[in-house]
Parts: C-alpha cells; structure tokens; sequence
C-alpha cells in the first residue's frame, strides 16, 4: 500500500524571488511535485531536485489553463501516489489565493497539508513604489479587496467610499473604470490620490499616480497589463519620496545568469540586491569524473607544479583527495591557478597559490608559468575535457613534461524559467555560449543585449554574428561592476 504523500501550499510572494520564505525554500528542496501559478512565476523551481515532476495551473486573466477542480483532483491524486507536494501560489495562498478552497479538499479527503504563509502582494508591492500601506496621521488602517469581480461582488460601496484608511484592489486593471466610478458615485472624493502599480517587485515593475479623475486615463496612455494592485488614499503621495526600489542601480533589468546551478548563486544574490530581476538557466551540467586521477595518486609527490584551469576542476579535485583520505601533503609542487575565482577556490581548501594569471585565459597563464618551468618539470593538469590543448602543448614545448587529467565534463543544461522575459544574457565562457544557443536558439539570443567575460568568450560569440560588452577581469565583482556601469552610461 503506497504511504499518503503530503501537500504543501506555499506563497511565494508577490514576484521578487528574494522575498520568499526560508521554510519555502526548504519544502520546495524536498517535494517531488509541484504544481504552481502564472503570478508564482518559475524563479522558484531552481529550488527544486532534477527528478522532481512540474506542473503548470497558470490562470492568465480570461483564460484558464486548469480550472480549480481539476486542480483540487490532481493534488489529491498526486498525495495518494505518496508524492511530497509544493503548491505554489502568488502573495499568500489565503489572500484571494483559493488557497482555503484547497485546504478543505485536502480536509475532506484526510490527506496531510500545511500552509506556509507567504509575503502578500498587498504591502510588499506598495512598499517598493514608495507606498506605505498605513502611516501616522494620515492612513491608520487599511482594507484589501479583490479586483477581479469588483462588478459583480455584493460589495457595500457607500461603506467602502466613505473608509479613511488606505483601499487596496487586487488583480483589478480590467475593472479599473468601474471600481473608480463606483467609488465617486458613494463619494470618494475625486481628488483623492490613486496610484496603479504593475508587476510590483519585478523589472518590469511600473507604476502611474494621478488622483481618482485622471488615473484611468494615465493608465490607459501608458498601456498597462496585468498582474496590477490599484491604490487609493492620501499615502500615494509618499510615492516619489520614498522611492528606493526603483532608485537602485540596476532596477528594471531582468538579466540571465548561464553559469551553473552551484556557481551562480553569489552573482545572483549581487544582482539582487541591485534591483535587477535575475532568470537562471543553468546552461551548463557539470559530470565530474574525478577517477581518471586513480593513476596519477601515486606520483602526486612527483609534480614540480598542479596547474587548474576553472573553479570546477579545483572543487572537483580537492573533493576526491578528501574522498580518497589523500593527505594534501603528499602533493610536493607549487599551485598555479587561472583568474581570481580559481584563486580564491584553491585558497578555500587551505592551500597557497604561487603562480596567478589575472585573466581568464591559458595564454596568460603560461606567460606566468614558462618564467618559473623548467626543462623537465613535471606538471598535473587537472581540466575539462572541452579545454583547449594550448596549455598543454606550449608548456611541452618548454621541455615540461605534462600529464592532463580530464576530470569533469561539460554537459547541456535545461531551461526552467522563461528566457523570453530577460533584457541581458551573462556568458562566462564558450561553453555557456553555446550551450544557450542549443537551449534557446541564436535568433532569441540576438535579441539581447550580452556580456561575455574575456577575449575568448567574446571570440566564441562574435563569430555568429554578435557583438558583446566584454568584462575583461573574469570575478563576479567585476561583471558587476561592468553592469553598473553600462548601466550609468544608459547603455543597457
């Protein structure tokens, strides 16, 4: 008899990824379904294991692609195949989220659920247009209601109209015109502030602030699209003061990371934190194959220098001597590493570099290298099995005598979230390059605007057709930086 799964219904906030809950984090790293909603979004599924089932119940406005039941019915059925199961659902599941509709089926059906609260459109989109919900003086409450029926809801608005506090109208853009008239007509006044807000805490995030006469028209102008929260009341006019989302340096930028999972996570969290909107597609799988050194154990004191490449081939390495119980001791010869990233892998595990090139390609460092190699040195060239063989046969040349071990292999990645949606594409080698090509297609990558590190990555993309900014130090930081600053210069 299959043990009863669990589902999990999970907020997942109201579109900054970063507002997600740890909890959530932590289901969502376990569950092995999920079902999730257009307003949810994909950033979350980056959380998810490789075997996980994924099932899309977006609702777009007028169109449904599932409809409740069948939602309800397939979250029974995958419980009673024993799944472990995160519904995930835009703002909180509780707020105008029919999340309560789906824990009754649950109930009803006596299979295990919990609800993991998650932060509520209502508030945190306000807060990043400079909109505080309630304030001292001048809003000491507010009410929340859904927009979407707000023709059709059995809705007092003389009472509506007449509340101090600050209104809030979900999911209300098509609706805009008739919940504004309604308001007038049970006399809200109509010079009262409003303020529409689309895709709050995204990239795409815009907003447009006028008073209950002119917001309709300003929207209209400005062709807004849904999801939307329409805000009404006197704190609309803190919006221009308390603007910090939108004063950040990168803010309205949806820019794709196409490093690997375990790679990615530093820049996507700089990125952040600079307002940009980051899509992850992990175009690159590592496939480490760290047994091809088996041979190589017993001369490990032999080696005048262990060269890497790439943080992978140090990871991957360090991680079989500790596998193996291979004392680091036992390695006699200096340490050389390729760029600050390698330089700070290798520093990870305790060990002194000697021997840095500051770029992020083979030709500098063999110029650091053939000043020190001398004929007959021995050499441990740990790499992937995709590098190129110039490290390795210049340094020969010199009279080294050099065995490279292709310990990992490069594999193509998939894509979980949506690539259409980004404005700048991050490639960190030839690899990613054109593994994204495979993933995606050249002709949508030609639509974005791309940054590469290094010559050889900007080599890889120029010869089909594309011209990149080109980040010339290969760190994070200074992607980075050269992100800002493009930015500054207006040229992203």
């Amino acid at each position: 008899m299959v043990k009863m799964g669990k589902v999990y219904l999970i907020g997942g906030g109201p579109g900054d990824e970063s507002l997600i809950t740890l909890r959530a984090i932590e289901v969502l790293e376990k569950c092995t379904a999920v079902m999730y909603d257009r307003l949810a979004g994909e950033k979350y599924l980056k959380y998810l294991d490789e075997s996980c089932q994924i099932y899309y119940c977006g609702k777009e406005p007028g169109a449904h692609y599932k409809s409740q039941d069948e939602i309800n019915e397939m979250l029974v059925k995958l419980a009673k195949k024993g799944h472990t199961i995160a519904r995930i659902k835009g703002g909180d599941p509780y707020v105008f989220g029919r999340g309560g509709e789906e824990a009754l089926i649950l109930s009803e059906e006596e299979i295990p659920f919990e609800v993991i609260p998650g932060v509520t459109s209502a508030i945190a989109v306000l807060n990043y247009a400079g909109i505080p919900i309630t304030h001292r003086g001048i809003a000491q409450s507010f009410h929340v209601f859904t927009g979407t029926s707000a023709d059709k809801l059995n809705t007092n608005w003389e009472s509506v109209a007449g509340l101090e506090g600050t209104l809030v109208f979900l999911m209300g853009l098509r609706n805009l015109e008739d919940i504004i008239e309604r308001l007038i007509k049970h006399g809200k006044n109509e010079d009262t502030p409003c303020a529409v807000i689309m895709k709050g805490t995204t990239s795409k995030q815009k907003k447009a602030i006028g008073r209950l006469n002119t917001i309709a028209n300003i929207v209209k102008e400005r062709n807004f699209t849904s999801p939307c929260i329409i805000v009404v009341g006197q704190v609309v006019e803190f919006s221009d003061r308390l603007n910090w989302y939108e004063d950040k340096p990168l803010f309205g930028k949806n820019i794709c990371i196409t490093r690997t999972k375990k790679q990615s996570g530093d820049l996507r969290r700089q990125l952040l934190d600079l307002g940009a909107e980051v899509t992850q597609i992990n175009s690159i799988e590592i496939k480490a194959d760290s047994k091809k050194l088996d041979p190589y154990v017993k001369k490990f004191d032999k080696y005048d220098y262990i060269v890497f490449t790439s943080v992978n081939s140090v990871e991957i390495f360090f991680n079989y001597l500790i596998e193996n119980k291979i004392d680091v001791r036992t390695i006699k010869g200096e340490f050389a590493a390729i760029g600050p990233a390698t330089l700070k892998a290798i520093s990870s595990y305790g060990i002194v570099t000697t021997i840095l090139a500051r770029h992020f390609v083979a030709e500098d460092l063999f110029i650091e290298l053939k000043n020190k190699v001398t004929k007959g040195d021995k050499i441990l060239l740990p790499t992937s099995a995709m590098a190129r063989s110039y490290l390795k046969d210049n340094l020969e040349k010199c009279g080294a005598m050099v065995d490279r071990v292709d310990i990992y292999r490069p594999e193509i990645g998939q894509a979980r979230e949506d690539f259409d949606s980004t404005d700048i594409v991050l490639f960190t080698s030839p690899s990613t390059f054109n593994n994204m090509v495979e993933i995606v297609g050249l002709d949508k990558i030609k639509e974005k605007t791309l940054l590469a590190i290094g010559p050889i990555t900007e080599k890889e993309i120029v010869k089909h057709g594309i011209k990149p900014y080109v980040c010339q130090e290969y760190s994070t930081n200074a992607m980075v930086n050269k992100l800002i600053d493009l930015s500054n210069k207006k040229e992203i």
